[in-house]
């Protein structure tokens, strides 16, 4: 009589009982669904603009209670991401206050720094009707918003350093704890190669380039600490236009946000470098 050791009968479990016959493999258990979201978890996992649109939809008075709880509490965030965000945007300054502005202010812990590590400040250094430098400028602006912990600061090259040529404009310099970190010349100079003899062509008109550009900044400025990250800042950058189409005027007077306008100084100079 033949046996097939696959089957999953009484006699051949008498067998695999004694031995006789190997054990079947365990069958794969099917993983269970997962559990539908609760309420709370939907709640917590929310935007402040999910939580406004929810609060105007929902028909339960304890739900109700529950979204404005949620509510009140990531408006409290907000408030203290806005605290701990210190600047978001480009800070025009002169050279008589660089030394300030920049090297001393790099050496500043954050309030919720405990590892001390200082403040980066990126100093740009521009030309103004210079297309590379424009263009640089433009994407310092995007990155001052999305990073808010660092400081940006921009001034005239020929102002921070006397006599910079226009050949290593724009500049980016760097600075952490008073250091320079990292410094870079001609950001965006790179021209496509042309025939011996002919006008090499700038490429920075191509908006993908652009793009990919600015993405190599940032990438850049990360890796050398001038960007502080924080998934709270990003988010908040993330939802920034969500939130200002969406939150009512009493959300926007709680938060109670306040943009500082620093005068442009005037013939600031480059110090401690």
């Amino acid at each position: 009589m033949s046996i097939n050791p696959n089957e999953d009968t009484e006699f051949n479990d008498a067998l695999r009982k004694h031995g006789i016959i190997p054990a079947l493999p365990e069958k794969e258990r099917t993983p269970s669904p997962p559990p539908s979201p609760t309420f709370d978890d939907i709640i917590n996992s929310s935007t402040l603009a999910e939580l406004q649109r929810m609060r105007d939809d929902v028909k339960d008075d304890e739900q109700e209670r529950a979204v404005e709880t949620q509510r009140r509490k990531r408006l409290e965030q907000l408030r203290h991401e806005d605290q701990a965000a210190r600047f978001g945007r480009v800070y025009p300054i002169g050279r008589e206050d660089y030394t300030r502005e920049v090297t001393d202010a790099s050496k500043t812990d954050a309030e919720d720094d405990d590892n001390e590590r200082g403040t980066g400040v990126v100093c740009f250094l521009y030309k103004d009707g210079l297309p590379r430098s424009d263009r640089a400028f433009k994407h310092l602006r995007t990155l001052a918003a999305k990073y808010p912990r660092t400081k940006f600061v921009s001034i005239v090259g020929d102002k921070c350093i006397p006599d910079l040529p226009d050949a290593r404009v724009p500049m980016i310099i760097v600075y952490r704890k008073g250091d320079i970190r990292q410094q870079i010349a001609a950001w965006g100079a790179d021209r496509e190669r042309a025939p011996e003899g002919q006008t090499y062509q700038l490429v920075y008109w191509m908006p993908a380039f652009s793009t990919h550009r600015f993405a190599e900044l940032e990438a850049i400025l990360l890796m050398t600490g001038a960007l502080d990250v924080s998934e709270s800042s990003l988010l908040a950058h993330a939802e920034k236009q969500e939130r200002e189409e969406n939150l009512s005027d009493d959300d926007l007077e709680d938060l109670g946000r306040r943009t500082t306008i620093l005068p442009p100084s005037q013939n600031l100079q480059l110090q401690g470098q």
